[in-house]
């Protein structure tokens, strides 16, 4: 029971091209293929959760794969959505530099600061629903205007870079809570230096 919300996410990574392949491949005006295996992938989210809390199986690689899994296939989606509605390549551009920027950011912090990353605040986790449900009503309703359309996506991508906003907060207060360490270089030269002059 430990490794299963593991491999749920490992499961939802793979589904990523078999996705592409379905919307690829698909001969529909409505991708009916791709809408299930993007269903599947979230409903499958939710469960990997549920089980990581229910039974406590928690995990840092499931830390990793769980937003890994979420990530990779909402940005396959809109770059889908992207080829019928180019409009929206803004999008998909705000959403590759926003995690590209959370990404490095979040390694830098762990390099120079030593500590665990934040995890996933409520905001995050909303606003990675609400942009997953967006993605998901534009593959269903393909009728849509490209004016609606942008409206949708504006909203969801609007919530992730508040929710990124909350990120870097959380970064800051975490970079200035940590325990500053003893600068031993400087502690040592001045030994010695106050050894020299008691000589």
């Amino acid at each position: 029971m430990k490794a299963l919300p593991n491999i749920i996410s490992i499961f939802r990574i793979i589904l990523v091209p078999v996705f592409v392949a379905a919307y690829i491949f698909d001969s529909n005006d409505v991708k009916y293929s791709a809408i299930i295996i993007y269903a599947v992938a979230g409903l499958s989210d939710f469960l990997d959760g549920f089980i990581a809390r229910k039974f406590n199986a928690q995990s840092r690689l499931g830390k990793l794969l769980d937003p890994l899994a979420d990530k990779l296939m909402t940005f396959t989606a809109i770059i889908c959505i992207t080829v019928s509605k180019p409009i929206l390549l803004w999008a998909v551009i705000v959403f590759f530099v926003k995690e590209l920027c959370m990404g490095i950011g979040g390694l830098v912090i762990h390099k120079i600061a030593h500590v665990e990353l934040p995890p996933s605040n409520m905001l995050g986790k909303i606003s990675t629903a609400v942009f997953f449900l967006a993605c998901g009503v534009l593959l269903l309703f393909t009728g849509i205007t490209d004016g609606v359309a942008t409206i949708i996506i504006a909203f969801a991508i609007g919530l992730t870079l508040v929710a990124f906003a909350t990120y870097i907060y959380t970064y800051i207060k975490v970079m200035k809570s940590r325990p500053k360490k003893a600068d031993t270089n400087g502690e040592s030269l001045c030994n010695r230096q106050s050894a020299q002059d008691a000589e």
